[in-house]
């Protein structure tokens, strides 16, 4: 690469914060709460002209129960030319009309507001990554392409075939959630992540005239949260969290049924089958109770595999060509990457910098928003991974 490139890059980036910072009010402005998918469209419009800024053709895909999909691509692509994806999502945890209590709010070298930090600042990142391509004219040998969904904080079970589709298609696959601490730390681990209902039910019977006659679905459900904690094993990486319980009718009652909600994360792949299978082998101690349990780990890590390790030395050069020693880290949580993993060598974490994911302080660093897109327009022009890299997908 030409070393003038990306002084060329950051440059262009830098003479338009002002311009990302414009889009980023009005993305946050545009409320885009999951579970209000009509309420979705501003904030798809105002980035569908973000990206027809940057000379991309867009579509918009309707969803079944979401607010739907962005896909676009480079106006005049050359056909027989590898794919890259870049990931995101635009919908948010917080409620419709959270914007009267948390407004957009700029103040010195910070930017806040719902949703911000996760991860609409990343979207603009992204937009602005492919402007400065398109205005430097400079042609990636591996066509980006954008997809955006509307329901990743909810499990993405609307845009999953889509993310898998596309994924198993990519050469390579860049995530525009946040980086990890103010140092920025690209994403190099997540934990899988699994939800298991479990449901017991007993027998009723009156606690004071023949308690005995019953079967308490309250004292079985507390032997399974025993049993269930039991599974913890730090040092694999592994958690179980009985984070929900409800049961039982009224205290004079044995309780009929309970109900339990347990999250599930792991670090390694080839542990799902184990804590699956130990989970749905538990058995009741309780005579005359019977155990339902529904579930699985539907998102497999992120793992360091080979190809994913290579994907992310070079964004270690490519963050050094701009004067940045980028550093790695892992996630507890996980997003759409841990799926792409599975299929192509994926990078996470090239969103903002700043902190508060979900939390009414949530915020962006201002002055990082044009080195955090330069890195990305940088990673953008990377040829393809070769095919004997991306063949290894088994972890160390």
């Amino acid at each position: 690469m030409n070393m003038q490139v990306p002084e060329q890059i950051r440059h262009y980036l830098d003479s338009r914060l002002r311009d990302m910072v414009e889009l980023l009010e009005q993305l946050v402005s545009a409320e885009t709460p999951s579970l209000a998918p009509s309420s979705q469209n501003a904030a798809f419009q105002h980035l569908e002209k973000a990206l027809e800024d940057a000379s991309y053709r867009v579509n918009r895909i309707r969803g079944r129960k979401s607010g739907g999909i962005l896909l676009a691509r480079p106006r005049g692509r050359v056909r027989s030319q590898p794919l890259q994806l870049l990931l995101g999502h635009i919908d948010t945890v917080w409620p419709t009309g959270i914007l009267s209590k948390i407004p957009f709010r700029e103040s010195g070298n910070r930017v806040s507001g719902p949703g911000i930090f996760d991860m609409k600042a990343g979207l603009v990142q992204m937009a602005f990554a492919l402007r400065a391509l398109s205005h430097l004219d400079l042609t990636p040998s591996v066509t980006p392409v954008v997809f955006v969904n509307s329901d990743e904080e909810t499990g993405s079970s609307d845009s999953e075939s889509w993310i898998r589709r596309l994924a198993s298609r990519c050469n390579r696959v860049f995530v525009l959630e946040p980086a990890h601490g103010k140092e920025g730390r690209l994403k190099t681990t997540r934990k899988g992540v699994g939800l298991f209902r479990i449901t017991l039910t007993g027998r009723a019977a009156h606690a004071g005239l023949e308690p005995e006659t019953g079967a308490s679905a309250i004292l079985e459900l507390s032997y399974v949260i025993q049993k269930l904690d039991a599974l913890n094993s730090p040092r694999q990486g592994i958690s179980v969290n009985v984070g929900l319980v409800r049961g039982g009718s009224r205290p004079n009652v044995v309780a009929h049924e309970s109900r339990a909600m347990v999250d599930v994360r792991v670090l390694r792949r080839r542990d799902i089958p184990a804590i699956q299978n130990a989970i749905r082998d538990l058995r009741p101690e309780t005579p005359g109770v019977k155990l339902d349990i529904q579930g699985n780990v539907g998102r497999p890590p992120l793992e360091n595999t080979p190809r994913n390790r290579f994907l992310w030395k070079r964004a270690r050069a490519a963050g050094r060509d701009l004067g940045l020693e980028l550093g790695e880290s892992a996630a507890g949580g996980a997003s759409d990457g841990n799926k792409t993993s599975r299929y192509t060598a994926t990078l996470d974490g090239l969103g903002p910098v700043g902190g508060g994911a979900h939390a009414e302080h949530e915020f962006v660093f201002t002055d990082r928003l044009p080195e955090r897109a330069a890195l990305l327009a940088l990673l953008l022009l990377q040829p393809p991974l070769p095919a004997s890299v991306l063949e290894q997908d088994t972890p160390p």
